[in-house]
Order: structure tokens, then C-alpha cells, then sequence
């Protein structure tokens, strides 16, 4: 999955369990009234148990019911950039100007983390990137 919707996935349910919860769910709102806005009335009451949820899980300590909560955004929002392609560099504004603003220092340095692993064999060649990668060969 591409890192960015990671990043918004994991920022907007780590978001929703701040006191500026409201900020992250207006930001997830505008997201979805560009492309599918039949579904806001929706969205919103999802966003609205996602709160509810993340908060009983931090009270309980609840850390893999946190994670799956955030893959299944990440899972939406990735559904949601298919649909609309031109949609990305609306989410790396709204994660980089809306939703990171709202999250502990902790929470914002783990989404700048990218951990990569990859082996070669024989005549293999590997090609990572963190981000944007452009391979030009002769």
C-alpha cells in the first residue's frame, strides 16, 4: 500500500482520539465530499464510532485494536485515491498541514519511520524508495 496512505490512515485515527478529533473528522469529510459526496451523511457516522473505538481501546490498552482500526481507514482511503487518482496531493496536504498539527511528537515521528528490507540473488537488481523514484536506463 503506497506510504501516504499509511500515513493518513494511521494520523487520522490517531487524530480522532485527540480533544481536536472534530478537526480530523472535517478533514476526512472533505476528502470524501470530493469524490463520493452521496456518502458523507455515512462517513460521518463512521468517523464517529472510529472515535469511540480508538478511545476504548487506548483506555484498555487495546494497541493491535488501534492498528487494525487505522488499516481499515488506510484501506478506504486507498479505495477512495483509486477512484479519484489526482486525489493524492489532497491527502499529503491534509496529512501534512491538518491531521499531523494534531498528534503528539511521538505519533508524528513514527509516521516519518520507513523501515525496508529486500535481498537479491543471482544477477537481481533492487530499487527502493521512501517516496517518488525515477529509473532512467539505457
Amino acid at each position: 500500500m503506497e506510504p501516504l496512505v499509511l500515513a493518513v490512515g494511521t494520523a487520522l485515527v490517531s487524530a480522532m482520539a485527540t480533544d481536536a478529533w472534530q478537526q480530523a473528522r472535517a478533514s476526512a469529510v472533505t476528502l470524501w465530499q470530493r469524490v463520493h459526496p452521496e456518502r458523507i451523511p455515512v462517513i460521518e457516522g463512521e468517523l464517529a464510532e472510529v472515535r469511540d473505538e480508538v478511545l476504548a481501546a487506548r483506555e484498555s490498552g487495546d494497541a493491535e485494536a488501534e492498528s487494525e482500526l487505522a488499516a481499515d481507514w488506510q484501506r478506504r482511503l486507498r479505495r477512495l485515491l483509486q477512484n479519484d487518482p489526482t486525489l493524492g496531493d489532497e491527502l499529503r496536504r491534509v496529512l501534512d498541514e491538518e491531521l499531523t498539527p494534531l498528534l503528539t511528537a511521538a505519533v508524528r515521528d513514527s509516521l516519518k519511520k520507513v523501515e525496508m528490507h529486500a535481498r537479491a540473488s543471482g544477477r537481481a537488481r533492487i530499487f527502493q524508495a521512501a517516496g517518488n523514484q525515477t529509473i532512467n536506463e539505457s
